[in-house]
């Protein structure tokens, strides 16, 4: 979570909230002008853009207007509409859906990618069951298949799907394959930061579109993470009091007031 809140991050964020609604690019001083509202200054935006465009998320193209701009990469694209899946989801599953194991051996020539493939199974919300054995909801094995593909690491892992049969029960096994109070301490953090955000806003009428663009991309650059951190596992499956759903919530009822008056914001500098 330590990517979050810096100017990369919100750049990220602000491309898939904003920057997909058009096939075009977005003119540099319209970056500078929107990442300023969120406290992000010239130099950092262009130093952040110029690591997005070595890494292939961004690139480089002319606007309508003639005026450099960057666009998303149709990688970039395709990583943020599989994000979308996670961050809008509609909840956390209402049962137990089976799993998907992820088994992994990597020749010790080899052995950098071992160190990439299980960052990457982390990032993807996998929990540890075993050395070289990770395990996530099977809901998340279409993803998994294609990142593995996408950076080439097919190769070194099989993919199972199971259900758990014992010998502990599966709450108790789910324990030790998260660090549930990690977590937790993950939600408990967006919501000591947000939930008086959404308070504030549902305390009155109007809702001003500089304010609401701001308040929406730090909203989303905080939540977009968790949902990778966090598997979203069922409720009978997680501790009493878990403060998943009530994070997913106060993201939800921000994204609903915030995102589109947000967009007048974004609009106002448009070619």
């Amino acid at each position: 979570m330590a990517e979050q809140q810096t100017p990369r991050s919100l750049i990220v964020s602000f491309y898939g909230a904003y920057g997909r609604r058009t096939e075009g690019s977005v003119p540099v001083a319209e970056l500078i002008r929107l990442l300023a509202a969120v406290g992000v200054d010239a130099p950092a935006v262009r130093s952040s853009v110029s690591r997005l465009k070595r890494r292939g998320l961004l690139v480089p193209e002319r606007t309508g207007r003639g005026t450099a701009g960057y666009a998303l990469s149709g990688e970039a694209r395709r990583l943020l509409d599989d994000g979308d899946r996670r961050i809008y989801a509609a909840g956390p599953p209402a049962s137990e859906e089976g799993w998907v194991l992820a088994v992994f051996s990597v020749p010790e020539a080899e052995r950098s990618k071992r160190h990439v493939l299980r960052s990457q199974l982390a990032r993807l919300g996998f929990g540890t069951a075993a050395p070289g054995v990770w395990i996530a909801p099977a809901r998340l094995y279409e993803e998994t298949r294609h990142t593995l593909e996408r950076l080439g690491l097919d190769a070194y892992v099989d993919l199972f799907r199971g259900t758990h049969l014992g010998f502990a029960a599966t709450a108790d096994a789910v324990a030790r394959w998260w660090d549930l109070d990690a977590l937790a301490k993950l939600h408990l953090e967006f919501l000591h930061r947000h939930e008086p955000v959404l308070a504030a806003w549902e305390a009155r009428e109007d809702t001003p579109a500089e304010a609401a663009y701001r308040d929406y991309l730090m909203a989303l650059d905080s939540w977009r993470h968790l949902p990778y951190a966090d598997p979203v596992l069922p409720a009978e499956l997680l501790p009493g009091h878990w403060p998943g759903s009530r994070s997913a919530e106060v993201f939800g009822r921000l994204h609903a007031r915030l995102r589109d008056a947000g967009a007048a914001f974004v609009e106002l500098g448009a070619p």
